[in-house]
């Protein structure tokens, strides 16, 4: 090799190296730039491949796909802003009056039954201190003042949180509107995309991930929601405090298939411990149902999908929340469950080759 040529190979060599910096730069600029909005853009994207069959046999009723997708974002948004704005304030509202109330010491508990010092080992510590709390509730919580009001205030900035994700929601409902009114570009676009990142795969792969956002989101998140939504009806009617704050528990523990009924059974004990009537024991029974109706919505809401076991999604919806917040808890769900199916699919496309391989040799 002579000096001219090695020459032109360095050159060469730091021309490639100087563009492939430039397009790292420009693709982490991008990103950074990108990176606020990711997360309400990617729920978008999900919730319009999920409610597209829903908009695709409404247009064949009705027609006019437009208007039928403008319609469902605008109920969708009335349904995620009233009841937050009107239970905010509420529980706002609930959170004082419980400070104010345990300062005066006017909250009054019933006394325990001699069964509770049956329970084993904290049986009889548990007696004296309810037992103590029946009598004088202000006296029995005194040491513990500093650390209630610490919970309630985190209660209260878990509020703020709350209404910060429900706008994001409203954000993403319009982004997913978009994506449903131009559905051909975008469905061709993803296809273009896939059959370039895998070839011939291209479109089975866009196909089965479509199944599986929707798998997801129709049996494991429509199922949470549509629990904490009945929950939270529930409670309200009843005059539960912070209402808001358990049904999103009530939410967050069906996402990560955790029985509601770990939240749904204090809050009924708080009832009875109001009273004892009527209400109270229609209260417990409905509760009741609906802790125990994702048994029932779940294979009505799943339909054909794929299955996804459900540590995939626990995992997904813990880690999305701890990365992005509350509204981590839907698309990491979403998201790792999309990540395991395209591992198993590619793991399918390396045994496919193998079979294809044998076929030839024995030809």
């Amino acid at each position: 090799m002579n000096i001219k040529e090695r020459d032109e190979k360095v050159s060469l060599a730091i021309e490639i190296a100087i563009k492939i910096g430039i397009i790292a730069l420009v693709i982490y600029l991008s990103y950074l730039i990108a990176k606020p909005f990711m997360a309400i853009v990617v729920w978008g994207v999900i919730i319009a491949v999920a409610i597209d069959p829903l908009v695709n046999m409404l247009e064949k009723r009705f027609g006019n796909r437009k208007k039928i997708i403008i319609a469902i974002t605008v109920a969708i948004i009335a349904a995620l802003i009233l009841p937050t704005y009107a239970l905010s304030g509420k529980t706002y509202t609930s959170s004082q009056n419980i400070m104010q109330m345990m300062k005066e010491g006017n909250i009054t508990i019933p006394p325990p039954t001699e069964k509770v010092k049956e329970w084993p080992v904290i049986g009889n510590k548990a007696y004296a201190f309810w037992d103590d709390a029946s009598h004088n509730l202000k006296k029995t919580l005194a040491p513990f003042s500093d650390e209630i009001q610490s919970a309630i205030k985190s209660l209260l900035s878990s509020l703020g949180g709350l209404i910060g994700t429900v706008l994001m929601f409203v954000g993403s409902m319009i982004i997913a509107a978009m994506f449903l009114i131009g559905r051909e570009g975008a469905s061709q676009f993803y296809r273009d995309f896939s059959c370039r990142l895998m070839g011939p795969k291209g479109d089975e792969w866009a196909t089965l991930s479509t199944l599986t956002i929707r798998s997801v989101v129709n049996g494991v998140i429509g199922v949470a929601v549509i629990q904490s939504f009945f929950a939270l009806i529930g409670m309200a009617l009843m005059g539960v405090p912070l209402a808001m704050v358990w049904a999103v528990g009530i939410m967050f523990l069906t996402i990560i298939q955790v029985p509601a009924l770990l939240i749904i059974g204090p809050v009924i004990a708080y009832v009875f411990s109001q009273g004892s009537g009527t209400a109270e024991i229609i209260f417990a029974v409905y509760m009741i149902l609906v802790g125990a109706s994702d048994g029932v919505l779940k294979p009505i809401l799943m339909g054909r999908g794929v299955d996804v076991p459900m540590l995939v999604i626990l995992i997904g919806a813990i880690g999305g929340m701890m990365l992005m917040g509350m509204i981590g808890l839907f698309v990491g769900a979403v998201i790792f469950a999309l990540s395991y199916t395209l591992f198993g699919f590619w793991m399918n496309m390396l045994h496919d080759d193998d079979d294809a391989q044998d076929k030839m040799e024995q030809k």
